[in-house]
């Protein structure tokens, strides 16, 4: 009886994995056969570390509920966050490709739902399956061009790098709301980690920009009613 819901319990976590990353869309079922041979899912509380930095990469996460920080550190060993990704996301791909030590640390931000394929079984599907290969590399992509414009703001005013901390939380995971797009309400230090900021310059400025009537916050949320009046902040 107990192998049977393992068997059962099995089968929804795989099709909870299917479902829910983009890369696997309409992909052959032998590939999504490959993907679910081997797949282990867990849930994960916050704070918990998932990969650590020089670690060689066995496995691929893909994240179905919740959030995950990448992390690393500069020459003066502060903490540097440098992405915050959700579900749909996938992490720890780079290892698996280079067959290299992982470069960053992810960690959970909240309670969280991982599954993980092995890395052999990600870098057969690639070989499989273009599509798949393609949206991987537009995923890449993607987070190279969000990475750049930060550094292109590295200089610019303080109101200026919150709002395009919170754009750039809003592209990859915001979702869309009655009155426009919504952001998790992260704690200060995260988003002092991603800006470079200090967290009392951080709070001020997401002060200065509710009163401006450019977000809303509440205990949960950071709700941005128009986007592009946001992105007219920069400067």
């Amino acid at each position: 009886m107990e192998e049977k819901k393992d068997n059962y319990d099995r089968r929804i976590d795989n099709e909870q994995l299917i479902n829910t990353i983009a890369l696997f869309e309409g992909l052959s079922e032998q590939s999504l056969d490959l993907i679910s041979a081997h797949a282990v899912t867990r849930a994960h509380p916050a704070n918990r570390v998932i990969l650590l930095e020089n670690d060689w990469g066995g496995s691929v996460y893909f994240i179905l509920e919740g959030w995950v920080k990448i992390r690393t550190y500069n020459v003066d060993g502060k903490e540097v966050t440098l992405n915050i990704v959700g579900k749909g996301e996938v992490v720890g791909e780079m290892a698996a490709l280079e067959e290299a030590p992982r470069s960053t640390d992810v960690i959970t931000l909240t309670k969280t739902v991982i599954s993980s394929i092995p890395a052999q079984d990600f870098v057969k599907l690639l070989m499989a399956e273009p599509l798949a290969g393609i949206r991987l590399s537009q995923l890449m992509a993607k987070r190279l061009r969000q990475l750049n414009r930060r550094l292109r703001l590295r200089e610019a005013d303080s109101l200026s790098r919150v709002a395009d901390t919170l754009i750039f939380l809003a592209e990859g995971q915001g979702k869309k709301a009655e009155q426009g797009i919504e952001i998790p309400n992260l704690p200060h230090r995260e988003l002092s980690s991603i800006s470079g900021l200090a967290r009392e310059t951080v709070t001020r400025s997401l002060t200065k920009l509710e009163k401006k009537g450019l977000i809303q916050r509440t205990a949960d949320t950071v709700c941005i009613p128009d986007l592009k009046s946001l992105e007219r902040v920069i400067t």
